[in-house]
């Protein structure tokens, strides 16, 4: 027994460690996808067939084990059906890491503090007034099929600008501002609506389009509620209410302020990651 584990362990080598390593975290996350998803049901059901499917084999009912196995076969285009739009955000997140994108136009440091002050005194300001806001700042993926719905602006970032497109009444008031580096890009955007059926009812349709574009996307989006002032933040199909200025300044100065050196492996990091589930912290 000595000699058979001597001759396991130098048999081992890095190689080995590093693969065994990446395969058990693809299947402890794609178990936590499962656990915290509408799949848990879908993947009882099946494994609850192939149990079945062994059992007639065992027995040699030949008729009941070709049907059970024709069954599996449509389960299995079943779950890439189900699980398309988890598997989209993984790929593209994989497509996003930094090594394959240019990234974000960058500004240099004392820049970025007077953009960052600007958003947090307009989304403050519009927290006192109560004044609707969605402000979605674009990262590595491009939402220029987004811009084209609304109105171009090119702007420099302000907030007497920022305050002035959303004042109740203006004409690009109700749709989202697309930020792009330091230029508010575009206005009056249409965001796609969140398909998570689990959401709060009091979230409106200003909510859901904030969570929606991030669950298509690695955009940050920032929200004011018009009838409460509350301020939220989403990103991921993640989103957090209840925050302060702090909070957003804290985000967007890590956004602005992001280390370049990250590539393909970090991709690979936040693809499993959002195999995790959606979480909403809500």
């Amino acid at each position: 027994m000595r000699d058979f584990l001597d001759n396991l362990v130098t048999g081992i080598s890095v190689i080995d460690i590093l693969d065994i390593a990446i395969v058990a975290f693809a299947v402890y996350k794609i178990l936590g996808f499962l656990k915290e998803s509408r799949a848990e049901q879908l993947v009882k059901g099946l494994l609850m067939l192939i149990a079945v499917m062994l059992v007639a084999g065992l027995l040699h009912l030949y008729t009941v084990y070709w049907i059970l196995r024709s069954t599996l076969a449509v389960g299995v285009i079943a779950i890439v059906v189900v699980f398309q739009p988890e598997l989209r955000r993984a790929l593209e997140r994989v497509g996003r890491s930094k090594l394959l994108n240019g990234g974000i136009t960058r500004v240099d440091k004392d820049e970025a503090k007077i953009l960052v002050s600007a958003f947090v005194h307009a989304v403050e300001s519009a927290s006192e007034s109560r004044t609707g806001m969605l402000l979605v700042i674009e990262r590595e993926a491009s939402l220029t099929d987004i811009c084209d719905t609304g109105t171009i602006i090119d702007a420099r970032i302000s907030a007497e600008l920022i305050g002035n497109i959303f004042y109740e009444g203006a004409p690009l008031h109700d749709g989202a501002v697309i930020v792009r580096g330091d230029r508010l890009h575009a206005a009056g955007c249409v965001l796609p609506l969140t398909e998570n059926k689990n959401l709060p009812t009091e979230l409106g349709t200003r909510h859901r389009a904030g969570i929606g574009i991030t669950e298509k996307s690695d955009a940050l989006t920032i929200i004011v509620s018009e009838e409460t002032g509350i301020i939220s933040m989403a990103e991921d199909g993640r989103l957090e209410r209840y925050l302060e200025g702090k909070n957003i300044e804290k985000a967007l100065l890590g956004i602005y302020f992001t280390d370049e050196k990250t590539g393909f492996i970090d991709g690979i990091k936040k693809a499993f990651a959002g195999l995790g589930g959606d979480r909403k912290d809500v």
